[in-house]
């Protein structure tokens, strides 16, 4: 099975300078956890997570040295605010890894284990051609295993 069987090419994207609020709601509103990072000519720059999100609510561990005793959690949830009038360039992942539509899935898989993510972007040089994530990759390979039941 080729990433271009199961990736999905409908791709919600994101601009480096669209506002954070931006994305968090397309996150929100369409039950998806990050966004590939695109230019004005559908190339991929980066990648966004709601991981790099909530990320940007901690202080530095600089910060935390410097400080005495513990971290003030619940200061961190209302510095949220803060972190969502920030753009999408300043919190988003810029060294990404990629599938290319032709490649195996299961090394798409192997990519993303090794990185630790749940999906990348489906890339034809750095052409933005759609995304795969692990759960399309298991509803494939569940799918198929029915086919040959």
């Amino acid at each position: 099975m080729k990433v271009k069987d199961i990736m999905t090419t409908n791709v919600k994207t994101a601009k480096a300078d669209t506002p954070v609020r931006d994305i968090v709601e397309v996150m929100c509103f369409n039950k998806i956890s990050g966004l590939p990072v695109v230019d004005d000519n559908n190339n991929v720059v980066g990648v966004v997570s709601e991981k790099d999100v909530l990320r940007k609510m901690f202080p530095d561990i600089s910060d935390v040295a410097r400080e005495e005793g513990a971290p003030d959690f619940e200061k961190m949830e209302k510095d949220y605010s803060d972190a969502l009038m920030l753009k999408t360039g300043d919190i988003m992942s810029k060294l990404v890894a990629s599938a290319s539509p032709d490649m195996p899935v299961m090394k798409a898989v192997s990519l993303m284990c090794v990185q630790k993510i749940r999906r990348i972007p489906v890339v034809q040089g750095t052409k933005l051609m759609g995304i795969i994530s692990l759960g399309d990759v298991h509803k494939a390979i569940f799918a198929n295993s029915l086919k040959g039941s």
